[in-house]
């Protein structure tokens, strides 16, 4: 069939009736294997919308005669292609050279041909091994005119089939004849070949090839060559086939869930196996992309499946992936009972013997019922689906596909299955008996939301600290651990350090002084504008959520405008402003990102009026370029904690841009000041803002902040003495304890230490750079995915395969159940670090503490890796 010809579709059906008849006059059960070559045949003739369909019955083993797979399977790879000559023209026709001026060798018979496209194996000139991926001649055309002698079926059936129409029948049409059209745009597709290649970058076992871009038009499309053995071949694979499966389904779900741009056509054709097991992800012509908020509801979704909460689920379905939902006001109850029923059905009861068809079919048909239809990108994810579960049952027969869905949902959720609790529940019973009494009678009269109920992320085992010393905390329970806290950043010189002992001691004894002047406040804020570059004056309050609300007043006091621009994943206090997308809800294209609430009870207005950009990305600032004038100021982490990088182009850029606008630029340096140096980050990047905020360290443990900067802006709140020109010119500022005695005292200890001994910076940052290779060569050796981050005694850990990038990629695939574990494992170990958040050190960690640490890391990834927490 090599060089079989496209016929028209009358053609095609003419075959099939002929074939229909003679069945009629001879009807025999044995003729599967000639139907099997008829089938094939018509869809041959048909042309390549139609093989495509013959690739996805190819994977339906359950559904179609086996005769029929074992036929169809040729669809997959296999196909129709053009002959030498003409397949010469084509390359050259394309490239606009001679072939030979390209290619050291080209092979003219394709290693494989799809229904689209063919590939070919070549050379280029500095011997590097390619495939060539060639668009048949002819191809487009006749996807063309059988899209538009469908499109006209369609539209003619939605006049005159009520269930066509009621199904939004051409506009679902519509739809899919885009994604067939774009089969055949090279271009198109080596964009979307990029990004699925960065998504997968240094994955444990997925590999992408890398495109040629210099050999990308319209119609071809140069790529890196991968050996590899064919998908209909993998009992050739060393790897047993249940393991394999598991891989191919978790692959694709990586896609949907995490990165949301998923291959959309996954049969065995366009998957290849190394002999070890790695899967090379080949075609896309076809890829389904999700948006943030798909994504979000798509896992939000299937979480409460797995938790078997039936009426979550059928909400969070109906509000995320159906349409029409207007037609079931007053029906709600009735719907989301039919709809509960299906859920519960497939999800539990015959979890076992999962069937993506039958589920589709069964809430398909509650929907009708009520007028309602599913979003595009369901339908959409469900070819999807139904392609995977096809694959992977040909590799694994008994393979339990919710089951494993199951698990892959349960890994990306940051609460512990029932099997990793009842773990730890034996373990820590022993441990921290008192720990777990102390959590049981605090449940009764307290909510902590810093660190037992942790908004997202809640602490199942909280300790319960008696004392801390140095680098070292001791529970209620007697257990000593080396402590990586420091309580979220103040500790810098670790507990009780002496100067900071006697300062607070010194200070009780003359008696806190609060809301009145104070000798310690004026040297408090004296050491605080000597320090950092260029500042003015300081404003005194209690923490760096008051600091950055106090910052943006002033600013939009000073520039009387309201919006404000944030970075997404920055935080910047616990304030409707300072949440905005800073947590793992995420909204909008990446590169121009939309406000998102980060909380319940989050004032809708604050959100609306705030501007969200990628830090890092220099081409997304001159998307304020058109509104700078309606800017109150710009907000920036410059050494975002969660990720520990610093990008100084980016902060330049930021600045030169802020500085032509007349926009003041804040940096949130709450985490960052007098940790990574004296004079914060900034100073490390040599770019100075017009206000800084800080916290933390500046308290000496005490509570504290502090807005430090330009005279113009943090005299905003110093009054006119005019009353009525105040409140015409001026904002408030207030805080009954600010300014402190006990604090400004202990705070200024702090600093002056560190002021006059440099040398702690660069002792940290050689524990920080010996500590983080210990961590990295510890998952390393493991084949564990495993991102490290560290600079100026701030980690920051991720256990995925993806690096930093923009922080939605970053949290994209982070498997938060084992960072939130291994926070745990480190307890069992002497290492006291909170659940998923960044970890850090202190200047009073020896290097025997850095050695409890290296040692129970070791010991808790293994003890992970041994208890499941990683896919291999």
């Amino acid at each position: 069939m090599a060089n079989l010809p496209l016929k028209p579709l009358t053609h095609a059906l003419g075959s099939a009736v002929g074939y229909g008849v003679s069945r009629l006059r001879r009807p025999r059960a044995d003729h599967r294997e000639e139907e099997a070559r008829r089938v094939l045949e018509c869809l041959v003739e048909a042309g390549p919308i139609y093989m495509k369909l013959g690739q996805l019955m190819a994977t339906r083993s359950d559904l179609v005669p086996a005769e029929w797979v074992e036929s169809l399977r040729t669809l997959q790879d296999d196909g129709p292609h053009m002959d030498e000559v003409a397949t010469r023209a084509a390359v050259e026709r394309e490239l606009r050279a001679p072939l030979n001026s390209v290619f050291r060798e080209f092979d003219p018979t394709p290693v494989a041909s799809g229904s689209v496209a063919q590939v070919h194996r070549a050379r280029l000139i500095d011997g590097q091994e390619v495939a060539v991926k060639l668009v048949k001649d002819g191809v487009p055309e006749h996807i063309e005119r059988n899209l538009r002698l469908m499109g006209r079926g369609v539209r003619a059936a939605e006049r005159l089939v009520p269930a066509v129409a009621a199904a939004d029948g051409t506009r679902r049409f519509t739809e899919v004849a885009h994604l067939f059209r774009s089969q055949a745009d090279m271009i198109l597709e080596a964009t979307r070949q990029k990004q699925v290649y960065r998504n997968f970058a240094g994955h444990p076992y997925v590999r992408v090839p890398r495109v040629v871009p210099e050999l990308v038009t319209p119609r071809l499309l140069a790529m890196e060559y991968m050996h590899g053995i064919r998908g209909n071949e993998a009992h050739r694979v060393d790897m047993e086939p249940a393991r394999l499966a598991r891989r191919l389904q978790d692959t694709i779900y990586t896609m949907l869930y995490m990165h949301g741009v998923a291959h959309g056509d996954p049969h065995p054709g366009n998957i290849l196996f190394s002999e070890s097991g790695e899967l090379i992800l080949l075609d896309y012509g076809i890829t389904v992309e999700l948006t943030e908020d798909e994504k979000w509801g798509l896992s939000s979704f299937y979480y409460a499946c797995t938790r078997k909460e039936w009426e979550v689920a059928a909400r969070r379905f109906t509000e995320h992936f159906v349409e029409g939902r207007e037609r079931l006001r007053g029906r709600e109850k009735e719907y989301t009972a039919e709809l509960v029923a299906v859920l519960e059905h497939h999800f539990d009861l015959v979890s076992d013997r999962w069937s993506t068809v039958g589920y589709f079919r069964d809430v398909s048909a509650v929907l009708r019922t009520y007028g309602a239809r599913y979003t595009t990108s369901f339908t959409k994810v469900e070819l999807v689906f139904l392609s995977c579960e096809g694959f992977a049952s040909q590799l694994d027969p008994d393979i339990d596909i919710w089951r494993n869905a199951r698990k892959f949902t349960d890994r990306y959720s940051p609460y512990m299955s029932r099997e990793i609790r009842a773990r730890f529940d034996e373990r820590f019973a022993e441990q921290i008996p008192g720990s777990l009494r102390m959590r049981d009678r605090a449940d009764r009269v307290l909510v902590a939301p810093t660190h037992m109920h942790r908004y997202f992320f809640p602490s199942t085992y909280p300790l319960f600290v008696r004392e801390a010393r140095a680098g070292r905390v001791t529970d209620v329970d007697g257990n000593e651990y080396v402590d990586l806290s420091g309580g979220y950043g103040p500790h810098i010189l670790g507990y009780a350090h002496p100067v900071v002992t006697e300062a607070i001691t010194s200070a009780a004894t003359a008696g806190p002084v609060n809301a009145i002047g104070n000798e310690p406040e004026v040297e408090f804020a004296e050491l605080l504008v000597d320090s950092l570059p260029g500042a003015e004056r300081a404003l005194l309050c209690n923490s760096g959520t008051e600091a950055a609300l106090t910052a943006i007043r002033l600013c939009r006091a000073h520039r009387r405008r309201d919006t404000v621009v944030k970075f997404e994943g920055h935080y910047h206090g616990f304030s409707d402003q300072g949440m905005v997308s800073s947590w793992f809800r995420f909204t909008g294209d990446k590169h121009a990102p939309e406000p998102i609430a980060g909380s319940l009870g989050s004032q809708r207005a604050v959100v609306k009026g705030t501007r969200v950009l990628q830090y890092g990305d220099i081409g997304g600032l001159d998307r304020l370029r058109a509104e700078a004038d309606d800017l109150a100021c710009v907000v920036v982490e410059p050494l975002p904690s969660s990720t520990a990088t610093l990008d100084r182009e980016f902060l330049t850029a930021l600045r030169e841009r802020c500085t032509e606008w007349g926009v003041p630029l804040i940096f949130d340096e709450v985490v960052t000041g007098y940790r990574v140096t004296y004079g914060g980050a900034q100073s490390l990047v040599d770019v100075q803002p017009d206000l800084t905020l800080l916290g933390k360290i500046i308290g000496g443990g005490l509570a504290c902040g502090a807005v430090v900067g330009r005279a113009d802006l943090v005299e905003m709140c110093r009054s006119t003495e005019d009353p009525f020109l105040d409140y015409e010119q001026r904002a408030f500022a207030g805080g009954t304890l600010s300014g402190n005695s006990l604090t400004c005292r202990a705070g200024a200890a702090v600093l002056r230490h560190l002021r006059d001994n440099p040398h702690l910076y660069r002792e940290l940052e050689e524990k920080t750079e010996r500590l983080r290779d210990e961590l990295i060569e510890s998952t390393r050796k493991r084949g564990i995915p495993c991102r490290v981050g560290a600079r100026g005694a701030i980690f920051s850990l991720n256990f995925s395969h993806r690096s930093a990038g923009v922080y939605r990629d970053r949290m994209a695939g982070s498997n938060f159940k084992a960072t939130i574990a291994l926070a745990y494992y480190m307890r069992r170990h002497g290492v006291y670090i909170p659940e998923l958040h960044s970890f850090l050190l202190s200047t009073a960690h020896t290097d025997d503490d850095l050695a409890v640490v290296g040692k129970a890391f070791d010991l808790s990834v293994a003890e992970m890796a041994d208890d499941g927490f990683f896919v291999t």
